[in-house]
């Protein structure tokens, strides 16, 4: 069958496609097709894929560039500082909060904290001091690290929740631009497969819309699973340069934007914050590095394109010659282009591609499942649909039956496995055709728990092992 998912005012999927109805409660769109084939990848973490690109440039940012090597002698090195900080013996697994802004910093703490076996809580800087402090007490968190220009905010969240501080060296990025590997076993480093294949990887925080933020629990093996179905399905290659403009405390930033690239051995340009002039500099190779005038893959939330749109609007509407060699420029050397995070409005779809020449490609996640819906690489696509079930990722639309028990009647279930789709209808059509339900998701994406708070996790969980979204999708069988 032919199909997608669309979110219905939470979200939909299209053309046999999903589409999300309603956020939490959105409508989404589902599309079933054949997809590139999918090779399932051991639980290996980033930091460990570095030996396969040593030499290779992994991240620029504001201060420098740094290789693999770099990367991984610099984490390394900080991987010891930590456990001496953390000094509880052998004991692994313990929370480590970190606040770091967008460069190389985050990524060499990151690395620190998985290499040494504990538990990486990414924070924001636009977080207020008393949101920081509830994440500490609520992870258990025995150590808080900070960059330098965090010190004073750090210090009073780090005294408030008695918890061990540890603030980076002004000199760490530096030092490991510095650090290049000699010999392989310079590039050993972490615990065993085995620890990484059970053990858990990352505490995100949810927005806490509806109540105080939920600590969402991930695994190594989420982290992977969530990364290399993105890798086969974007295509994911080593010679892609991403330009990063993108929060680093939820998954979006995280997992798509950074992860992704690392895994694959491709490079990230990081700049410290969004602005619009620079990021239009950098998609068209205008002053910038020679190195760094190739970006191939760019990732945002549709406010960012919206701002882009206006930027472009304001600067080069009455050039029609720019114009058309901006249009030009990015569909020749920008080969994806995602949005993502929020519904993408048709308006912004529609102006974006009367700019770029690109359709956007529109994918659903969330936090507690990363990415479990994508539009198809190199298919046609329609605002407002978000395409077929990841490699790895089961999805159906349920609808909630009237008993007095958590039970649910499946309308469709959606699978990808090596890369085909399979979906089957099975009950109760709108008068359209088009099954509409909840998007319930399975898989190995799929979240642990909530951290200390196993009732939350239970009510969030079908009987039968779904993740129950929140969303009202529509399956489009047209």
């Amino acid at each position: 069958m032919s199909g997608i998912l669309k979110l219905r005012q939470r979200h939909l999927w299209k053309p046999a496609c999903f589409n999300i109805i309603s956020k939490r409660y959105q409508q989404t769109k589902i599309q079933s097709k054949r997809l590139p084939k999918y090779q399932p990848i051991d639980v290996v973490p980033v930091f460990r894929r570095a030996s396969n690109f040593t030499d290779k440039v992994a991240l620029r940012d504001s201060f420098g560039h740094y290789t693999y090597g770099n990367l991984f002698m610099g984490a390394k090195e900080l991987s010891n500082e930590l456990s001496q900080t953390l000094s509880e013996g052998n004991v692994l697994n313990q929370k480590v909060l970190f606040l770091c802004s967008n460069d190389a910093n985050y990524i060499l703490t990151q690395w620190a904290i998985w290499m040494s076996g504990h538990i990486a809580v990414p924070l924001s800087p636009r977080h207020p001091q008393n949101l920081l402090e509830y994440y500490a007490n609520d992870s258990n968190a025995k150590l808080i690290v900070a960059s330098t220009e965090y010190t004073d905010l750090i210090h009073r969240v780090s005294k408030n929740c008695k918890t061990k501080l540890l603030i980076l060296d002004d000199k760490l990025r530096q030092n490991a631009s510095q650090m290049n590997p000699v010999k392989m076993s310079d590039m050993e480093g972490g615990l065993s497969p085995d620890f990484y294949n059970k053990s858990n990887a990352m505490i995100l925080y949810t927005s806490g819309t509806t109540g105080q933020p939920k600590g969402v629990l991930l695994s190594h093996k989420n982290i992977v699973s969530q990364i290399t179905c993105l890798i086969d399905s974007w295509k994911w290659t080593e010679k892609d340069t991403l330009l990063h403009t993108l929060p680093l405390h939820h998954v979006h930033g995280i997992v798509n934007a950074l992860l992704c690239p690392q895994y694959i051995g491709a490079k990230c340009i990081m700049l410290p914050k969004f602005d619009s002039n620079t990021v239009w500099a950098y998609l068209l190779g205008i002053n910038t590095n020679p190195d760094d005038r190739r970006i191939s893959v760019y990732m945002a939330v549709p406010t960012i394109y919206t701002r882009l749109i206006n930027e472009h609007q304001k600067v080069f509407s009455g050039d029609s010659k720019m114009v058309e060699y901006i249009r030009t420029t990015l569909k020749n050397r920008v080969r994806l282009m995602v949005s993502g995070s929020a519904p993408l409005p048709a308006t912004v779809y529609e102006k974006w591609l009367e700019i770029s020449g690109h359709k956007l490609l529109e994918r659903y996640g969330m936090t507690e499942i990363g990415m479990c819906l994508s539009n198809v690489y190199d298919s046609d696509r329609t605002p407002g649909y978000v395409g077929v079930p990841l490699p790895g990722v089961s999805v159906r639309l349920a609808r909630k039956i009237d008993d007095g028990e958590d039970n649910y009647l499946t309308l469709l279930e959606s699978t990808n496995v090596k890369g085909v789709v399979d979906t089957k209808v099975t009950a109760n059509q709108d008068s359209e055709g088009n099954p509409i339900g909840e998007l319930q998701v399975k898989g190995n994406n799929v979240f642990r728990e909530y951290y200390n708070k196993p009732q939350a996790t239970e009510q969030e969980f079908t009987i039968d092992g779904w993740f129950k979204t929140g969303d009202i999708a529509e399956y489009s069988l047209a």
